[in-house]
Formats: structure tokens, C-alpha cells, sequence
């Protein structure tokens, strides 16, 4: 790790910033892991999309449906390939604390700078505050590298910002993956903005919230690698002008990129995000292949349909 723990918000203050991308996981026709493929996408997104950071396997990567082996190995790709160009935030949420702890603890050990942990699963809570900061307060325990949170609706409960203010004390805790609507994560930014950089996954709403919430990070999906291209790089322009104070000209820019934004939603069938995601890299000369049971791949009529949307972008690839 390039930091002490008591410095790990100060280095997060200082490095955490700018657009990273939930990283897709490329499978070979057999569903093993495609290194190589892995290694190509990373290199695209480092190099020609010169990306700030990757969020390392998470729910767009399908951690779920691979091994603790796997999930590492993916982690060990992502920072080999990263070096000093690129940040990495690595995954290590599981239903299994032992699990978080020794992807986390590898994390470490290869030098990954942050981890993101997504709040435990919790059947039966009606009120999970309590049980939910004695997790992080533990976890923050336990590990010295740079912790982000990570909370939406669909896990069945939502943290409240003061919840999150709560734990944003604890040293090592620098960030949070906060998939809720404006008014909670703009109290959350109100109440902990010194202590805790705040983020949402919505690619729509991060101009305004670095205009209006003075946020550095976009901690967020896959919209930076399916609407940027090595010659088309709309959100990382637009991105940079708002942190320049060149507001107007951004907004103009951010606009530009709503018929790519509909195009990516026409090409979504219900139940298949990720297997249209690897289908759109596949379009865009990147590394796809096949999604891992449980999840469903594309039907020739889905393929169909995302091709003709995909017609209707307006994205540059050359």
C-alpha cells in the first residue's frame, strides 16, 4: 500500500478522483477465465481511455458466479496492469466476512490501493443500523487499506446518511458507492463531505454533482467503457471542463452524448445487464464473450436488437 493507515483518507482526498469504471469480467466459450481478454480490456481502459481508476469485479464483473481464486486473480491483472497510470478499487464484498477479510488482506498484500465492501446481507432486520456499523467499525479494525462503502436499494435496506456519517469516522473508511436518490446522498455530502468522498452510480447526475456538490470522484458502472471510445471520450472532456470551472461548455458536451445514452438503454432487455454489456464491448472491438450461470445470455433476437441500437449511438470509433 503507498500509505499508513492513519494517512488513508488524506491519500484518497489527494488520488480517489475523477471517473472509474466498474470493470467487465471477459469468460472464453468453456466460461474459463479469459486472461488475456481481461489484460486487452484493461489496457484500452488504462491507456486509450486513460480512465482515473477500475472498480475490480464487482456486480458488472459477476464476482458472484466466481471462485475466490478467480476474484483474486482478477485483482492481481487489474493492479499488474494498472501500475502508476491507472487506480484500482478492488471488490472484496461477499456474503462471508472471512471471505471479505482474505480478498481484502490480498488486496493489500499486491498493493491495490482501496477496496470497496458492499453492506452485508441481512434477512429479517428491520433496523440494521447497529449491525451495519459493528460490520465496518470491524472490518475498519481488522484491515489498513482504504475502505469504500457501498449501499443501494436493491441489497433491501438503504444506509442512511447518518449512518454513513457515523462510520465515515472510522480512520481507514475514504469513499462510498451510494446508489440512492440526490436527497440522501446530498445530506450525506452535507453532513460527512470532509471526512467521506461521496459517490452515486449514475453517469447523468455526476456533472451536476460536481458543480453543485463539489464531488471529485465518479465511482460508478460501465458507462465510461461503453460510451467512450479511444477517439470519442465525451464523459472524461466533459468530466475535466467541469473540474476546470468551464461549466457551460460541459453541459453542452455531457449533452451531446444523450442519443449513446438511449442506445444503450433500447439494446437492454430486462434480466440481461451484464451479457449486454460484454455484447457492446464485443461492437466496440473490446473483450466480451459469455456470461456464467446464473445469468442468462443474449438470444439472436437480443443480439439484433443491440446492433441496431448500437447503429444510433453516434459513437466515433475511429
Amino acid at each position: 500500500m503507498p500509505y499508513r493507515k492513519q494517512d488513508a483518507k488524506a491519500y484518497a482526498r489527494e488520488n480517489f478522483r475523477g471517473v472509474w469504471a466498474a470493470t467487465a469480467t471477459p469468460f472464453k466459450e468453456d466460461l474459463s477465465l479469459n486472461e488475456e481478454g481481461l489484460r486487452r480490456n484493461l489496457r484500452h481502459w488504462i491507456d486509450d481511455l486513460e480512465l482515473g481508476g477500475l472498480f475490480v469485479s464487482g456486480k458488472q464483473g459477476e464476482f458472484f458466479s466466481m471462485s475466490v481464486a478467480e476474484r483474486k486473480r482478477t485483482f492481481e491483472l487489474a493492479v499488474e496492469e494498472a501500475g502508476a497510470r491507472c487506480g484500482v478499487v478492488t471488490s472484496c464484498s461477499d456474503t462471508n466476512l472471512d471471505v471479505v477479510l482474505e480478498l481484502a488482506r490480498h488486496s493489500q498484500n499486491i498493493g491495490a490501493p482501496y477496496i470497496v465492501v458492499h453492506s452485508p446481507v441481512l434477512h429479517f432486520h428491520r433496523n440494521p443500523e447497529e449491525t451495519v456499523y459493528e460490520y465496518y467499525r470491524y472490518l475498519s479494525e481488522q484491515l489498513d487499506i482504504g475502505i469504500a462503502l457501498w449501499n443501494h436499494p436493491d441489497c433491501g435496506y438503504i444506509m442512511s446518511p447518518e449512518l454513513c456519517a457515523r462510520i465515515a469516522e472510522l480512520p481507514n473508511i475514504v469513499a462510498i458507492k451510494y446508489s440512492v436518490d440526490r436527497p440522501l446522498y446530498k445530506r450525506l455530502t452535507e453532513l460527512a463531505g470532509d471526512k467521506i468522498l461521496v459517490s452515486t452510480a449514475s453517469e447523468e447526475e455526476w456533472l451536476d454533482n460536481i458543480i453543485e456538490l463539489g464531488w471529485q470522484l465518479y465511482l460508478c458502472s460501465t458507462p465510461p467503457f461503453l460510451l467512450q471510445t479511444a477517439a470519442d471520450r465525451r464523459i472524461n472532456d466533459y468530466t475535466r471542463l467541469a473540474f476546470a470551472g468551464q461549466h457551460d461548455e460541459a453541459r453542452r458536451v455531457r449533452n451531446s452524448l444523450e442519443p449513446a445514452r438511449q442506445a444503450f438503454r433500447a439494446a437492454r432487455p430486462d434480466g440481461t445487464p451484464q451479457a449486454v454489456t460484454k455484447y457492446w464491448l464485443e461492437m466496440l472491438g473490446q473483450v466480451g464473450g459469455p456470461v456464467r450461470r446464473p445469468l442468462l445470455n443474449l438470444s439472436d433476437a437480443d443480439k439484433a436488437k443491440a446492433r441496431e441500437a448500437f447503429a444510433h449511438s453516434g459513437l466515433k470509433l475511429a
